[in-house]
């Protein structure tokens, strides 16, 4: 075996070694920035649930870990006020008072539910924030959030639900989760250019 082939076969395997190394390291990479819950003035529940963040929140809540509760992500075509939402009903059916639970209805996107949460901080003078959504939306929630927060005095700290589907190392195993690290990894390099 000539000198030339023994370097391409260990180029070839150390290719294909780190390519799955981070193709495994995926599902950690985009969940890294979870981080344990600490005293807030207001919990943020993210929208796009199927109501695990919503009975995170409320677990949050009864911990005594905020006293305010802000849901994103609500439809403004659909949401009347004073006709409860499904997860607004689902937080109060798990017993968190009404007038602790605040709307955002304007929301569409994760950098519009940062800054409209900022403007909300700022009127409610919350100053620190728990920011509840997916494992795989941490990775771009930190990039987001600490570019739309950066110059303020506001703080956040995020909050991953625990889904059953989701295993950081065995993503790929898992339907949901593999289409979720998916979606996240373009999302990611979408915003990367359109907003950082």
């Amino acid at each position: 075996m000539t000198a030339f082939l023994k370097k391409t076969l260990a180029l070839l395997a150390t290719s294909a070694f780190l390519t799955a190394m981070i193709f495994l390291g995926l599902g950690y990479i985009v969940s890294w920035p979870a981080a344990s819950p600490e005293k807030a003035d207001v919990i943020i529940v993210l929208g796009g649930d199927d109501g695990l963040r919503v009975s995170k929140g409320a677990e949050l809540y009864h911990a005594g870990f905020a006293d305010d509760l802000l849901l994103t992500g609500l439809d403004s075509r659909y949401y009347r006020p004073g006709k409860l939402n499904w997860r607004e009903r689902k937080l109060i059916s798990l017993g968190i008072p009404g007038e602790a639970i605040h709307v955002d209805i304007v929301s569409t996107s994760t950098w519009e539910e940062a800054a409209n949460t900022l403007s909300a901080m700022n009127k409610n003078g919350w100053q620190r924030a728990l920011v509840i959504s997916d494992p795989p939306h941490m990775l771009r929630l930190q990039h987001t959030w600490t570019k739309v927060f950066t110059g303020s005095s506001k703080r956040f700290v995020l909050i991953a639900t625990k889904p059953e589907w989701w295993h950081p190392l065995l993503w790929w195993n898992n339907e949901t989760g593999s289409r979720f690290v998916l979606s996240e990894i373009k999302k990611n390099l979408y915003y990367a250019v359109m907003y950082y």
